[in-house]
């Protein structure tokens, strides 16, 4: 098949840095025409105490530096000793999957985020260390893949670039282009951000002159998303050009898979479907795409398949891709020839095991990713609830309390009884050798979650979620601004914020979150109620002219509920999960007062909990204390598929601790869902 011409041109780049107003957020959207909100720079916001402050603690004192020793270490991990043999600096082969490039910028990413707030010399002296390499690994040309950079180093032969669509080279080379944009904000160093863009200007190139087959090499689609960035931080138009183009050709890719997202055109797309991970990739870069050229058809089908993850396909801990392995349609078509395998499939609506989620950490990183660029397009706070309810739930399971050990997966339910021996550990791994892919991803996300608590408009300061710390940021109009923020959220609703300084000539309007969840809500100014609409699932606006040493006080209702499921939700109907704010809990199997099974125990309708705190393995976290009931038939399901129900039960003592937190006291039984008894 011959050459085909694509819908942007190869032009000369040109690094206008100073020409476009620069922002040191995680995104720069500062210049972009289509969103309502902007990220405060990467170093505006300083944890100081409570649940993330601690959460974060761990994270630059031990999971960063422990991750590092594993991808350093060539006997565990070969992901940097690849880099180092294709830079010419060790002897040996490429070991581990191709993507290994790309979760280790990952990483990066994460540390050049860690470094934005704390300033560590040695943090910064390691990343100069690592940029020295890769380097030395990039050809003169801009590609940079170390499977084959490194055979093409030992002159074999063996690998060439994008002859095999598995070869995750854009997947890598888009982690890549973040990691830099994030690494230049961070330091003001132009050292990574240039590997980048001559990586950019080789993907142009390669675009611009291959065929559409070699163009279909776009397996998870992380480059949307960092070409976009790189626009947004060069400046350089012909880089927001590749990123439509991009999207252009893959919808002119034929026999595509929903598997790699490419079956159909996304402009005909209007479910989710396919790899979880994959598809949340497209997503989030879909939105990046909209963000700059507000094309109406993109953000029409992202509201669309929205829609379709939310209120059809997602788990109530935010997690995504319900199935290890699926099929597309699933049934829903008269064709066999169209039926489709997917791995780590979204299924069908309302398909939502729990022994057997899925829910890849990687797909829930995605979901967040994916809802955080919606809410910046639109200021609509059902996007900032589920970036919250994924953070804290289906996000922050995936590492272990003390930061060593990794899910891949994460599954609502976990029993011994189980007959099947899953693909993925039912505990957590300091390195998976499976993939490794979740652990790099889990880094960086929760090394990033301050970026998630305040946007700026045009006189206007945005507050999505809540935690101990302190913000300094100045407004699109020039008003500079430090607050503090008081709260133990999410143990307790209370929020107390001091403007300790403000300088500006302009009334602003500060947007406070009011989640979906509270219940009853009280907000003050200086001791005194406001008025203004306290409506759930809003922003709540107060516009004055704010002075130093003004107080607001948030009162959110932290109710604990029970909550149940849509009925064609067939694994989890007349079963029951509870809430606590944001925190969606567990009940695992040492939690049970006695030697009772798991299976057995149920939720009464008015069941009374109590919320204290306790520590497991060194970390504070808040469960929940009440009296279930219990089956009391005595016998064993053993070689048993049905008999009749029993109808003696007994009061038993349990506790409920934070889905997060399970996994983190041995090998456990652990259930979200629980029967209900009415």
């Amino acid at each position: 098949m011959g050459k085909k011409k694509f819908l942007f041109p190869l032009g000369l780049f040109c690094f206008a840095l100073s020409g476009m107003a620069q922002q040191k957020g995680l995104l720069n959207t500062v210049n972009s025409q289509h969103v309502v909100m902007n990220n405060v720079d990467m170093d505006a916001v300083a944890w100081t105490d409570g649940f993330w402050a601690d959460r974060f603690g761990v994270y630059k004192d031990t999971m960063i530096l422990n991750m590092w020793n594993t991808l350093n270490d060539p006997d565990v991990s070969h992901s940097f000793r690849n880099f180092e043999i294709a830079a010419g600096k060790e002897e040996g082969s490429h070991q581990g999957p191709p993507f290994h490039d790309g979760d280790f910028y990952k990483w990066f990413e994460g540390v050049a985020s860690v470094y934005a707030m704390t300033k560590d010399p040695k943090l910064d002296a390691l990343m100069d260390r690592i940029i020295a390499t890769l380097v030395q690994v990039q050809r003169a040309d801009g590609y940079i893949h170390t499977p084959v950079n490194i055979e093409e180093r030992k002159q074999t032969n063996r690998e060439t670039a994008f002859d095999n669509r598995l070869n995750f080279e854009t997947y890598n080379l888009g982690h890549l282009m973040t990691a830099a944009c994030v690494h230049y904000r961070a330091t003001g160093k132009r050292s990574m951000l240039d590997i980048a863009v001559k990586a950019t200007d080789f993907l142009q190139n390669f675009y611009e002159t291959d065929s559409v087959e070699l163009a279909g090499n776009a397996i998870c689609p992380s480059h949307y998303m960092g070409v976009v960035e790189m626009y947004r931080t060069t400046g350089n138009s012909d880089y927001l050009k590749l990123a439509e183009g991009l999207l252009n050709i893959r919808d002119l890719v034929e026999n595509g898979t929903d598997d790699n997202q490419d079956r159909i055109p996304f402009r005909e797309q209007t479910k989710a479907m396919g790899h979880a991970v994959r598809a949340n990739y497209l997503y989030a870069g879909v939105a990046d795409v909209y963000a700059e050229t507000g094309e109406a058809l993109l953000k029409d089908n992202l509201e669309s398949i929205w829609h379709d993850i939310v209120h059809r396909k997602m788990y109530i801990t935010g997690a995504c891709g319900a199935l290890y392995d699926g099929t597309s349609p699933d049934g829903t078509s008269y064709e066999p020839d169209s039926v489709q395998k997917v791995h780590q499939a979204y299924g069908r609506a309302f398909q939502l095991p729990n022994s057997t989620a899925h829910n890849e950490t990687c797909a829930n990183i995605g979901n967040a990713l994916f809802n955080w660029r919606m809410l910046k397009i639109t200021g609509e706070e059902k996007y900032a609830d589920i970036v919250e309810t994924t953070l804290y739930n289906s996000v922050l399971s995936g590492v272990s309390l003390d930061g060593n050990r990794f899910f891949y997966t994460n599954p609502l339910r976990v029993s011994e009884d189980f007959p099947y021996t899953m693909r993925w550990s039912k505990e957590r791994e300091e390195y998976i050798k499976l993939c490794n892919c979740c652990p790099p991803n889990t880094v960086r996300t929760l090394c990033e979650v301050h970026n998630y608590l305040y946007s700026v408009s045009e006189s206007a300061l945005w507050f999505h979620t809540y935690g101990g710390n302190k913000l300094n940021t100045t407004l699109p109009d020039g008003t500079s601004i430090t607050l503090s923020q008081v709260s133990d959220y999410p143990a307790d609703g209370k929020v107390k914020f001091t403007v300790e300084r403000i300088a500006g000539d302009n009334d602003i309007s500060f947007f406070l979150r009011i989640p979906q969840w509270s219940g009853n809500v009280q907000l003050k100014v200086n001791g005194k109620p406001v008025k203004t609409d306290l409506a759930k699932g809003t922003y709540a606006g107060v516009k004055r002219a704010w002075r130093a040493g003004d107080v607001i006080e948030l009162d959110l209702d932290m109710q604990t509920l029970l909550m149940e499921a849509n009925p064609l939700a067939e694994e989890i109907r007349n079963q029951v999960a509870v809430k606590r704010g944001p925190l969606v809990y567990c009940l695992e199997s040492i939690d049970v007062a006695g030697a009772y099974d798991m299976d057995d125990i149920l939720i009464p309708a008015d069941i009374e909990l109590t919320p204290r705190e306790m520590m497991i393995d060194g970390s504070p976290v808040v469960c929940l204390e009440g009296k279930a009931e219990l089956l009391s038939h005595g016998q064993s399901w053993k070689n048993q598929l049905y008999r009749p129900v029993t109808k003696e039960k007994q009061k038993v003592d349990i506790r409920l601790i934070p889905y997060y937190a399970w996994g983190n006291r041995g090998k456990t039984e652990m259930t979200v869902w629980m029967p209900l008894s009415r």
